[in-house]
């Protein structure tokens, strides 16, 4: 069975215990496939595998890909492809949610920092004027979203192009955050995941993952 899972591993380019060497990507047709495999890797990074668990996986996609007999029974395992992602995103998302509270911590301690009964950090930038938005207002501003990290995972002033919404339909770290500003004025949010995309994340986006916003408040529409 390890020959076979060794075999299959080797077959679809992965890295087992000894090394192997890169494929030739000469032409477009062998750089396409590199790409199938690219795409097909990010399907599962969520799993979070070890190089042991990945050369499992790479003996059922080889079984699964070249028609060969099944080791398992699909009908009792396949089901639990799905537990075991909800298991392995929910230990991720405990890991990821106590290194974002240390980070919550720290940025509570930046100068004129507020910290909310929710646990959103507000940290005024630039002060603005006239009145602050409420719930119900459509506001237009500019955003940098990044990760604890600095990773930037999505930003209007990357885009050049700024965004109208409607404050009651957002996050609840922006719903409350963009309350406390004015026109004019610029602030960082710092969201606990509670605030944000929770436990299970989107995108870029971790599950427990703490996000800062940098957020100009343009205009009350």
């Amino acid at each position: 069975m390890q020959k076979l899972i060794t075999a299959a591993a080797l077959a679809l380019g992965f890295y087992t215990t000894a090394a192997t060497a890169q494929p030739s990507l000469d032409t477009d047709e062998q750089k396409t496939l590199y790409a199938l495999g690219v795409v097909l890797g990010g399907n599962i990074e969520q799993f979070s595998l070890t190089a042991d668990e990945l050369a499992i996986v790479a003996a059922g996609f080889d079984h699964g890909a070249l028609g060969k007999e099944l080791e398992v029974d699909m009908q009792t395992y396949g089901p639990l492809i799905q537990v075991l992602a909800n298991e392995r995103a929910t230990a991720a998302a405990a890991v990821e949610k106590q290194a974002s509270a240390a980070f919550l911590a720290q940025m509570s301690g930046e100068a004129g920092a507020q910290t909310m009964d929710s646990g959103v950090v507000y940290i005024p930038v630039t002060e603005g004027s006239g009145a602050n938005p409420l719930a119900t207002d459509s506001v237009s501003v500019h955003y940098h979203g990044t990760l604890r990290d600095g990773s930037v995972f999505d930003s209007s002033v990357q885009r050049g192009e700024p965004i109208s919404f409607e404050l009651e339909g957002v996050i609840p770290c922006w719903t409350e955050g963009v309350q406390k500003m004015q026109v004019g004025g610029k602030a960082k949010l710092v969201c606990p995941a509670d605030t944000a995309y929770g436990d299970t994340g989107q995108g870029p986006i971790p599950g427990g993952a703490a996000l800062v916003f940098e957020v100009e408040l343009l205009g009350i529409e």
